[in-house]
Order: structure tokens, then sequence, then C-alpha cells
């Protein structure tokens, strides 16, 4: 299923409200949305490391767990997963154990991304490889997580 630029975008700017809710709550800036084969979002998902004091509270893994609740499935089969920065190897194993089928991201993570930037996940031995469409709306996400780093700094 390839998928349409319009709806791509459409999408990617659902996951960048996301992040910047996330932003606004002093969480780095990472959204994320998974729709469905018909192009619904079935479930979001946006950082909340800080407030739940944990390091697997990624936007990512929130979204899958919520896909997988309204589905009522741990196979995500026809979804596609629209984040704003680039799965870490620990959603990277999630999106594998969910067998999502498609995964598109913003921002490149230079520092542990796992679609390529520093490792591609999919392209080892699991029994899963879903394809990935990379650098969507790029600009904008990666602005949004350079802005919120840059106050931080302050």
């Amino acid at each position: 299923m390839e998928i349409i630029k319009t709806d791509r975008d459409k999408y990617m700017r659902a996951a960048l409200e996301l992040a910047r809710e996330a932003a606004l709550a002093g969480e780095a800036p990472v959204g994320c949305v998974i729709t469905d084969a018909r192009g619904n979002i079935v479930a979001s998902g946006r950082n909340r490391q800080e407030k739940l004091c944990s390091a697997t509270a990624h936007a990512e893994m929130e979204a899958i767990a919520s896909a997988c609740a309204a589905l009522g499935d741990r196979r995500l089969s026809g979804c596609t997963l629209f984040v704003t920065l680039e799965p870490c190897p620990m959603c990277a194993g999630a999106i594998i154990a969910a067998r999502v089928p498609r995964i598109v991201f913003g921002a490149a993570d230079e520092v542990a991304g796992a679609c390529g930037s520093v490792i591609n996940l999919f392209e080892e031995r699991f029994g899963h490889k879903p394809a990935v469409y990379g650098r969507v709306l790029e600009d904008e996400c990666s602005r949004v997580l350079s802005d919120f780093f840059a106050k931080l700094r302050l």
C-alpha cells in the first residue's frame, strides 16, 4: 500500500500537534498517530517520560498500546505508524512485535535512530520487516525539537 502524500502530511501534522502538546508539558516533543487500513486514526501518543518517570514512556509505545487495545489485537496488521522523530531501538522493537507494516517518521535521530541513522533494525533478521518512509515534514519536525531544546538550554 503506497501512502498518498496529502494523507501522509495530514497524519504527520496530527503527530506534530501531539509533539507540541508534549513540549508544553515539559516533555521532549515527540508525537505519534496510528491509522488503520481505511485511514482512520485509531490511536495516538506523545512522550510522557518526565510525568511518568519512565524511560519507556515514548510516543510510539503509548500509541502502540492504545492501538492494540482499540483494535483488540496485539498485531497491528494494516496499520501505519506516523511519528515525528525516527524511532529508537526500543520503539523499533515494539513496532516489530506489533507487526506494524508501515512506519512514517519526520526528523532523523542521529543519536538513537533505529531506522537507518544509527542502525536499521528493520534490515536485521527479525521475522517482520515494515516499510519505512523517512524525513516526512522533516523541517517542521526538526524545528519543534530544536526550539524545545534551545529553550531548555536558556
